[in-house]
């Protein structure tokens, strides 16, 4: 519940900021109208300390919940990111045995044609803003729309991908609205009418299961590259709810002056690539990959590499494959001188297809490979590299 204290001035700042309209100023003193969403945008530009916001916990009747919402990101070319539409295929599969609608919620400026592609992966409503405000992701002006809407229609799950966006975005959700959030996310199952979230725990040396029973909405980021996506489907275009809400630029306290891209020109992004040639600490000379480069390059791959080539200033932070790096899930995975240590695992074992090469016999890497090769790497990349060259007339 949001009250005023008899310290407002009625000094209008309030209204302005609120998103949804539902404050006016009466007899010099706000007044919060029926239609507030406890978003807590006019908390935090109260000069006064005037407005004070109390969410009490208590025991209630959660049959009210209902609604899967999936949070969708659009790339900067104005696509929708593969893994929102890796959320939406298992919000699908979450919602048919829930019996409940699969939702998204797109935020953005000029976003309205995205609607039927989010259609085709099952979603049937689309809850739509837009904004110019709304254009670039910020947290302020996201986190506000979003947390308006979720107190406004209640829904009982809502998933983001675990992206810097989504990583960013829904602990501020969480935290205004006081519910539980399970981050990081590789597995998602409907337990007796809950929604079980699974994710790695003390270092990936075990996963744990974890329920959220008394609170709604059960919210979870996912990792990318985790969940299959489903094939398109034919039928109508989702029901469109427009959402006209005022975004007052003082909310908003970030402004980003400048951006910079970190991604090599003409290199493939690990995430989205389809072949991935990966190397560990043990495929390190000189302080390079070369090897390892050389052999991405006649396949047509993008390289990955493990944390300790990180470690090591061979490779950058987004060539990182493993639990504190980038879940990936290509076609073909082929790795040379990792371990297998479990925190590189849990980043790639949905791969189609793993290849591994490892003079131990007995490295754990063997353990999720489909193919092992047994032997030094220096000998065997180079002699690869040329069939592959002559195979393809290089």
């Amino acid at each position: 519940m949001l009250e005023v204290t008899e310290d407002c001035t009625g000094c209008g700042i309030c209204v302005k900021t609120c998103p949804f309209g539902a404050i006016l100023v009466v007899d010099g003193k706000a007044v919060v109208q029926d239609n507030c969403t406890l978003c807590s945008a006019c908390v935090q530009v109260c000069p006064f300390d005037a407005l004070v916001l109390e969410r009490k916990v208590e025991e209630k009747d959660l049959s009210g919940f209902r609604g899967v919402w999936v949070f969708i990101e659009v790339e900067d070319n104005g696509t929708v990111r593969s893994a929102s539409l890796e959320l939406l295929s298992k919000g699908h599969e979450l919602a048919k045995e829930l019996d409940e609608e699969l939702c998204a919620i797109l935020l953005g400026d000029g976003v309205h044609n995205l609607t039927g592609e989010l259609g085709r992966y099952g979603a049937t409503k689309v809850y739509l803003v837009e904004k110019p405000e709304l254009a670039e992701y910020n947290t302020d002006a996201f986190a506000t729309v979003i947390v308006g809407l979720i107190t406004k229609y209640g829904p009982s799950i809502v998933l983001y991908p675990a992206t810097h966006i989504g990583r960013d975005l829904a602990p501020r959700i969480a935290a205004t609205i006081q519910v539980g959030l399970t981050a990081d996310c590789t597995g998602l199952s409907i337990v007796d009418g809950k929604l079980l979230q699974t994710r790695p725990a003390f270092g990936g040396n075990i996963m744990a299961d974890i329920l959220s029973a008394n609170h709604r909405p059960q919210m979870a980021t996912v990792r990318p590259n985790v969940m299959p996506v489903m094939d398109p489907i034919d039928g109508p275009d989702p029901m469109i709810v427009f959402e006209d809400v005022t975004i007052d630029p003082g909310l908003i306290r970030v402004k980003v002056i400048e951006r910079t891209r970190m991604d090599e020109p003409g290199v493939k992004k690990i995430d989205e690539a389809d072949i991935i040639v990966s190397g560990g600490r043990g495929a390190v000379q000189d302080g390079k990959l070369e090897m390892i480069e050389e052999l991405a390059a006649v396949m047509g791959a993008a390289v990955g590499c493990s944390r300790a080539v990180v470690d090591m200033g061979v490779k950058p932070k987004s060539h990182q494959v493993g639990q504190s790096g980038k879940t990936v899930s290509p076609k073909l995975y082929l790795v040379s001188g990792v371990s297998g240590a479990i925190q590189h695992l849990v980043g790639m074992k949905s791969s189609d297809i793993i290849i591994a090469i490892n003079n131990d016999p007995n490295a754990p890497i063997f353990t999720v490979a489909k193919y092992g090769v047994v032997g030094d790497l220096f000998e065997i990349l180079p002699k690869l590299t040329e069939a592959i060259r002559a195979e393809k007339g290089l």
